[in-house]
């Protein structure tokens, strides 16, 4: 069904990465590719002094270590991405930088801040040049 396919993993709840993750697999053409994608949000310059140096590093270090044993548990075959920024703009960047024809994103269950979809996943809806599949 689909040859590249982008799956953005928010490591806090790795139950949901899996879901999305086996989904991927299921829906990859032969020969495809899976993107496992973590994004780790930059710190707003206001509270950077007071915040540790290697913070960004470390969370990055976390996420790379989440995603090879997310990959490792499940044996489904996917490179890994990290990117430092806003995770839809970050999301939507790596799908158009992979030529993905789908992006699989879990979200949430809507609070009165966003009613429908999570935020993230609402802006990826709309600013997709792609398929997107959101899970909840």
């Amino acid at each position: 069904m689909f040859k590249k396919i982008i799956v953005p993993v928010d490591i806090a709840t790795p139950e949901k990465g899996l879901d999305i993750f086996t989904k991927a697999a299921s829906l990859m053409d032969e020969g495809g590719q899976i993107v496992l994608l973590h994004v780790v949000e930059e710190v707003p310059t206001y509270l950077a002094i007071d915040i540790p140096v290697d913070m960004i590093e470390n969370a990055a270090n976390e996420a790379q270590d989440r995603l090879t044993e997310l990959r490792a548990r499940t044996g489904i075959d996917a490179t890994i991405e990290l990117r430092i920024g806003p995770p839809a703009r970050e999301i939507l960047a790596c799908a158009e930088e992979q030529g993905a024809d789908l992006i699989i994103i879990a979200s949430h269950r809507p609070d009165f801040s966003n009613y429908l979809i999570g935020s993230t996943a609402d802006r990826v809806v709309r600013h997709a040049k792609c398929s997107v599949l959101v899970r909840r």
